[in-house]
């Protein structure tokens, strides 16, 4: 016997026969205990849950075939085996109706020993499977109801679905009580785009039932996710596919990962061409520069003061790029340090546009600034916050097509914080590149008259540098060709009324010490790219054309406080144009300055007497110039 033999009921009126049978089953090493009638026997099935009932049908008080269906009726007896025998039922209705009734097996007496025993251990090995296969089902389901793919289990070939894992609700978005109605309704809630070509996979199921797809599915809020959808056949012991195992998998933070991946890699070699373009538009001026730095002859003293002033801008340039690759590995590791001060706002702003100054006046850009009367201090960097600001307005200018406008706004907030806008009337942002505007290597569309410059890392630069100063750089635009705005947002560390002078100046756009708004009209691009750029330093805005016969529609249009005019200008009489900007009302009060090669006695007089206010030999010192423009005597 085994240390915790079986236990069996053995329900039988017949004391004789009930005493034969029990003897035959201790022999075989089983436990048993006795029933007489059928109520004691369910009494004692429900009691002490036997694993196999030995049951006569004849009984004196309930029928054996009732006795077996209230067993087999109750849920908590349901599984206990019922074994029927009998004496006088033996015929082959008999049987039938006792294994319609619930009975696991029909013996008829006789019954010989072994023949008892072997059934009694085929029905418990039986049981046994099945009870190994419910634990293994139900070690199935707690894994299914837990894991966060779907599992699905179909019939084939009708595709109907026999099992599927709670997962399908917060993947699909959709019931599993519709899916049981629906067969198909799981199809529904894959994306439009999608459907037709997994539609066509299950249709030829019964050939082909495997596959591994990753599709969309588009919910019933309208978003989107990536799956990973597994089928395999599963096959009887007639190698038939009966069924197919499903596994879908949620697949978008991957699929999200892989589109970042794809766009970094795509930044990079972005960045690597610009790079590469950025650093040989330097090499090629410096090179031509430097060969002429050996020339010799009519006006070599001249071309090698241009070829100085090439190469020192361009190396400037390049000392650019180098500076802002560092910066941003300083950042990315940690290793930059803010050199902390009290930092009045007004002189930040004022150095960034000081900055940005030749550019804005190349591009024929006008600018305008509104500042507070007030002082603002902030705590930070100075040089840091210039460099930043003065980056974005650098931005403005360059996407911003000829003749912008542009504009520098602080405002201080109710929160104790200043927020500066820079503004532009240029090429806008599309909506979908506002969110990534601020990553590394990011270009932006460049106007059609600028080639791309820069190497996309300003605004990230910016952005981390802001960061640093507890600050925040927003973005907004109406979208392309709507222009841009670019704001910073600093804490206030303090807040001061400025003097009067302070506010003249402050009006007069910071950092310009009362700059003037020039007007340069000169056929040559070079003399007239450097006159500009030589006005942007001494604090002025420059205007510049080479075309003069728009000369009159210009000066109504920009306003300027004085005009510095080229005498020989190909096929128009400078002379006559002075003479008739002075006809003009609004424009007689515009200063003109004479600026040509004929330095003659004759040349001033006939510069004067056509209404010029001014006249300068070319090249003019700057002193000269300065004096021209304000018409200061010398």
């Amino acid at each position: 016997m085994t240390a915790n033999p079986t236990l069996i009921l053995n329900v039988d009126d017949n004391d004789g026969a009930r005493y034969a049978k029990t003897r035959i089953l201790q022999s075989a090493g089983f436990r048993v205990v006795e029933a007489a009638n059928g109520t004691d026997a369910l009494a004692i099935v429900a009691r002490d849950e036997p694993a196999l009932v030995l049951l006569d049908v004849k009984l004196p008080d309930i029928n054996g075939l009732e006795v077996c269906r209230r067993i087999k009726a109750d849920p908590a007896t349901a599984c206990v085996l019922v074994l029927q025998t009998s004496a006088a039922l033996t015929g082959r209705d008999d049987k039938i109706r006792g294994l319609e009734g619930g009975a696991d097996n029909y013996l008829a007496a006789p019954i010989e020993a072994d023949e008892l025993i072997a059934n009694v251990n085929a029905l418990l090995r039986m049981r046994q499977t099945q009870d190994e296969l419910r634990d293994s089902e139900e070690r199935f389901r707690q894994l299914t109801d837990t894991i966060e793919d779907v599992f699905w289990m179909f019939s084939v070939p009708d595709a109907t679905p026999d099992y599927v894992s709670p997962a399908y609700e917060a993947l699909w978005g959709r019931s599993r009580a519709l899916l049981a109605q629906r067969h198909d309704d799981w199809l529904e809630g894959v994306h439009p785009d999608d459907r037709a070509q997994l539609a066509a996979r299950w249709a030829a199921l019964a050939t082909e039932p495997s596959y591994d797809e990753e599709y969309r599915l588009l919910l019933p809020d309208g978003t989107v996710r990536w799956v990973r959808d597994r089928l395999r056949p599963v096959r009887n012991a007639k190698d038939e596919v009966y069924r197919v195992a499903r596994i879908t998998s949620d697949i978008s933070h991957r699929k999200e990962m892989e589109a970042l991946l794809r766009a970094a890699d795509s930044n990079k070699n972005e960045f690597l061409a610009t790079l590469a373009h950025e650093l040989r538009n330097p090499l090629s001026p410096i090179r031509n520069a430097a060969a002429l730095l050996g020339t010799t002859g009519d006006g070599a003293s001249e071309r090698q003061a241009r070829a100085k002033e090439v190469i020192t801008r361009q190396v400037d340039h390049l000392a650019h790029l180098v500076d802002d690759l560092l910066d941003v590995a300083r950042i990315s590791e940690g290793k930059i340090a803010l050199r902390r001060e009290e930092v009045n706002l007004g002189a930040v702003i004022g150095q960034a546009i000081e900055t940005a100054g030749p550019l804005i006046t190349a591009r024929e850009h006008r600018l305008e600034v509104h500042l507070p009367d007030e002082q603002i201090w902030v705590s930070g960097d100075p040089v840091r916050l210039a460099q930043s600001m003065g980056n974005l307005l650098h931005n403005a200018a360059k996407f911003t097509p000829k003749g912008g406008r542009l504009g520098v706004v602080a405002k201080l907030t109710d929160s104790g914080t200043v927020r500066i806008s820079v503004q532009d009337n240029g090429i806008g942002i599309a909506e979908d590149s506002l969110p990534r505007i601020f990553g590394m290597f990011t270009q932006a569309a460049v106007p059609p008259d600028r080639a791309p410059e820069g190497l996309g890392i300003g605004l990230s630069l910016v952005s981390r540098l802001l960061e640093m100063h507890g600050g925040r750089l927003t973005a907004s635009s109406p979208g392309i060709g709507l222009g841009s705005t670019f704001t910073v947002e600093l804490p206030v560390l303090r807040v001061e009324s400025a003097p009067a002078e302070a506010r003249r100046e402050q009006a007069r756009v910071p950092g310009r010490a009362g700059g003037l708004r020039v007007l340069l009209v000169d056929d040559n691009a070079d003399a007239m790219e450097m006159m500009g750029f030589l006005l942007g330093e001494m604090g002025h805005e420059a205007i510049t054309t080479q075309d003069a016969h728009n000369i009159v529609a210009l000066a109504r249009a920009h306003k300027p406080d004085v005009i510095v005019l080229d005498i020989g200008l190909p096929g128009v009489d400078g002379y006559e144009l002075a003479r008739m900007i002075k006809r003009e009302p609004e424009l007689a009060a515009i200063r003109l300055v004479a600026h040509t090669g004929y330095g003659s006695p004759e040349d001033r007089k006939k510069a004067l007497d056509a209404g010029f206010d001014a006249h300068l030999v070319k090249p003019a010192e700057l002193d000269d110039l300065e004096a021209a423009l304000r018409g200061e005597r010398r």
